[in-house]
């Protein structure tokens, strides 16, 4: 469970809203889950960043722009709130959350969709009862789907629908004051009973390796471009040990265990993070295969392992990365009793029938909107299966580790959970701007001379808040948001900080965006008719001349991973059929799909994929299927036009 430190310390505000809103949809309810299922065991990793936001909206200290527009009176509205409303109180799953109210799609399909490069700028603006009711189910949407079918006063909003009144804005302001109230109390109550086992990261959620030295990514990735040398290894075991102290205050146990942010692993984090008192951490098996120089099948995975060197000795257990992106990515698509029994049949098929340790580990928080019901009906089923099969257990680290002998590791390949390597945050253009102005900062902090200690003590914790990987999760080529502008302002808003605290003016650097582009969806229609043969070949220059062109965002989101099934995709018609080729996939199966329906459709292999059908509508897509897995679509929403 993990958010980034959206709060400016220098203004007090919130700028962006997932903390709370994650916090009424997902924390407590996760866990609150488990007393249905008593043989359940699990192990839930908090980040401290998240926690001390969590707690200041509990106590009614904290507020975000989202939330002020919500509950404030839409009469009274200056036309810059308005926009706010309309930009940002639809950003929410469209088919798993707004879809599932009436009156929240009906809102939607009302106020269009933003221009794109339009800062915001809509179809329609929305009456004041009708901005009323986008204001309550905006908010109602992202109550947690076991609270909002018991609370009374929920019931009673969902079942009105629509016409809602200020006093139910008032409701659902309570109500959510309520919900975050209670999050920490029920990790505390679960970890103290031995329900669950808490972790935690690093404090802000920094890359630690990174930290400790950023030139250790030439390391996995030999001749990548990369900023000026960063290397704070103190800042990192401050990250550290200051995480352990605060969920031991916070939650009420010592965490023994650690998930280094995004599974991000090396020789130096390793032993920073043992001598911080941590008995456990763990990565990605595509680390592990990297470590051990071979390929890291279940026979590999499926055990313990603790790393030594010198004096240092930390125990290990590496994720199970196509199992555990099967939940994230997945099985989303598929029934929920399928889902689960499909999951389990890979694992007992994995382990082989020997006694196998198998660790699954995926984003608590981000996966579920993507799932009909919030994954409720899915994890329910998995939980149901696992607790009736005598074969299966599922336990926390800590009762793993003790029942299972390690294999010892002298030694660890550095990288994360992502293709074994950094370069989601360093190496790209932007990232490593991002590291130039963090490095300045970090100078002008340690030459700072006669600041008051007060505010000394800003703006290192704002040094430390600029440290954690959000930022760079943004900046690059690799992930998508509504919310880069905000990321990007929020990240040179903190480093700005550093320089006011020390009583320095902030660079005129940290003013302009960092941020160059914002790479998107292409889409552009066919200008000549199409008739290709189909033999998988380009036949000629002029075959495909014209056709129209699809691109994919190639960008994934919040959740690294679900890449888009295929790159490139062209399409035409001759007026009879539609002809689509695709540069990839060949492994895949593939149909064409109108709004009525699939059709029987001819499919070619070779240097590339053609596929024909006989017109059936003016709207289409590509569905393909993979190991026996749902299918995927191309687009993965709506449809492509074609006359």
């Amino acid at each position: 469970m993990h958010q980034p430190f959206y709060k400016d310390l220098w203004t007090g505000e919130y700028k962006l809203p997932w903390t709370r809103l994650h916090a009424l949809k997902d924390y407590a309810g996760m866990v609150r889950l488990l007393e249905e299922f008593p043989k359940v065991r699990q192990t839930f990793n908090l980040v401290p960043s998240m926690v001390a936001q969590i707690e200041e909206y509990a106590a009614g200290t904290a507020s975000d722009p989202f939330l002020d527009v919500a509950v404030m009176n839409a009469a009274d509205a200056t036309p810059s709130q308005r926009n706010v409303m309309l930009r940002h109180l639809f950003q929410a799953n469209v088919r798993h959350m707004i879809d599932r109210f009436p009156r929240y799609r009906e809102l939607y399909e009302m106020r269009g969709r933003p221009s794109p490069g339009a800062q915001g700028s809509v179809v329609r603006d929305l009456t004041v009862d009708e901005l009323r009711d986008l204001q309550v189910l905006s908010q109602l949407v992202w109550f947690d789907e076991d609270v909002r079918a018991r609370d009374p006063q929920l019931i009673e909003l969902v079942q009105k629908g629509r016409d809602y009144s200020l006093d139910d804005q008032a409701v659902i302001a309570r109500k959510q004051r309520e919900q975050l109230a209670l999050v920490l109390p029920t990790y505390r109550e679960f970890a103290l009973k031995g329900r669950i086992e808490v972790s935690t990261t690093p404090f802000y959620h920094p890359i630690l390796p990174l930290i400790c030295d950023s030139d250790i990514a030439r390391v996995s990735h030999p001749g990548v471009t990369l900023p000026p040398r960063f290397c704070y290894p103190q800042d990192a075991r401050e990250q550290l040990c200051r995480a352990r102290t605060y969920m031991h205050e916070k939650i009420g146990v010592v965490p023994a265990g650690l998930w280094p942010s995004e599974g991000s692993v090396s020789d130096e984090a390793l032993a920073l993070a043992a001598g911080c008192g941590f008995t456990w951490a763990a990565s990605d098996n595509g680390v592990l295969a990297r470590t051990l120089n071979q390929p890291a099948g279940a026979d590999v995975t499926y055990q313990a392992y603790q790393w030594k060197q010198n004096e240092s000795k930390i125990c290990l257990l590496f994720r199970d990365h196509y199992l555990s992106d099967l939940i994230g990515f997945t099985y989303q698509h598929m029934e929920p009793a399928h889902a689960a029994e499909d999951f389990l049949t890979r694992i007992r098929n994995n382990a082989g029938g020997r006694d196998a340790l198998v660790p699954i580990i995926l984003d608590g928080e981000n996966a579920w909107e993507y799932y009909p019901e919030n994954g409720r009906p899915f994890l329910r089923e998995l939980y149901a299966r696992i607790s009736a099969d005598p074969g299966l257990e599922c336990v926390t680290v800590s009762e793993a580790l003790a029942r299972i002998e390690p294999r010892i590791l002298h030694g660890i390949f550095p990288g994360s959970w992502i293709n074994a390597n950094f370069d989601i945050w360093i190496g790209a253009e932007e990232d490593n701007l991002a590291w130039e102005y963090l490095l300045a900062a970090r100078r002008a902090f340690d030459a700072a001379l006669d600041v008051p200690e007060d505010m000394r003590k800003l703006a290192h914790e704002e040094l430390l808040i600029a440290e954690g990987s959000d930022w760079n999760w943004w900046y690059g080529p690799e992930h998508a948001s509504d919310n880069r502008p905000e990321f990007d302002q929020l990240y040179r808003a903190h480093l700005s900080n550093v320089y006011r605290a020390l009583g320095a003016q902030p660079p005129e650097t940290l003013s302009r965006p960092i941020l160059t582009s914002q790479q998107g969806e292409f889409r552009e229609p066919p200008l000549n008719p199409i008739h290709a043969t189909l033999d998988g070949e380009v036949t000629s220059y002029f075959e495909w001349l014209g056709a129209g062109r699809y691109h994919p965002d190639p960008r994934s989101g919040a959740m690294h991973g679900g890449e888009p099934p295929v790159r490139e995709m062209y399409y035409g018609t001759d007026g009879e059929y539609l002809f689509v080729r695709l540069e990839d996939g060949h492994e895949s199966n593939f149909n064409l799909e109108f709004e009525g329906g699939p059709v029987a459709t001819e499919v070619a292999k070779g240097n590339i994929v053609e596929m024909r059908a006989k017109l059936a509508g003016t709207r289409f897509r590509v569905t393909i299927t993979r190991d026996g897995l749902p299918p995927l679509t191309v687009p993965a929403q709506g449809w492509i036009e074609v006359q």
